[in-house]
């Protein structure tokens, strides 16, 4: 009979959750075990990444959700590999938010979400964290959800006096076009990010 480990099961699942998290619901139902259960492996995986100095990895509950997080104690380099400038490079998300940011701004999450059609939480972070876009105010009506916009390092980075100098998007075109018309912005606009 197959012995399942379960807690090296959930530290995948946590890693592929990301900053979304998984609910203990989430997780039993993953497993296929009752939640009581599910909790129990929760607290050997956390139990293991206390008990192990050599990890650098600890198990929070934010929200009601369970997602993996840095020890305090590794601070200081986080913030020395965010500070560094070898990591100016973004992914192919973070650069289709921020070109949607750059168009389209002021915009709220959900209408770039509607445009990318994928989550975009971890992009906008990124993107706030190396000063590229802020929160720009807040969207009228219920929930008053924030509205992000560039900043001037977007444009200094990019040797913009201002947003007008942004290449023109065409009117309309066939799908096929727009396609690889983003696809030649995109290289351009990495290109860019790594001279």
């Amino acid at each position: 009979m197959e012995i399942i480990n379960w807690t090296s099961i959930l530290e995948s699942l946590l890693f592929a959750a990301g900053d979304e998290g998984l609910t203990l619901k989430q997780i039993a139902e993953v497993l296929e075990v009752d939640e009581l259960e599910a909790n129990e492996i929760i607290e050997d995986l956390n139990r293991e990444y206390a008990e192990n100095e050599k990890r650098g990895v600890i198990i929070v509950q934010l929200a009601g959700t369970y997602q993996l997080a840095t020890k305090k104690e590794n601070a200081d380099y986080l913030k020395k590999l965010v500070d560094s400038p070898n990591t100016s490079t973004l992914s192919q998300a973070a650069l289709e938010t921020l070109a949607i940011v750059a168009y389209k701004q002021p915009i709220t999450r959900a209408e770039i979400e509607e445009i990318r059609g994928v989550k975009t939480e971890r992009p906008l972070h990124t993107l706030m964290a190396k000063a590229l876009i802020k929160e720009a105010g807040r969207a009228e009506g219920t929930g008053r959800a924030y509205l992000y916009g560039t900043t001037k390092e977007f444009l200094d980075y990019f040797g913009l006096k201002s947003l007008e100098e942004l290449p023109k998007l065409p009117e309309k075109v066939e799908d096929e076009y727009i396609q690889e018309e983003a696809d030649l912005f995109f290289e351009k606009f990495q290109e860019t990010l790594n001279t």
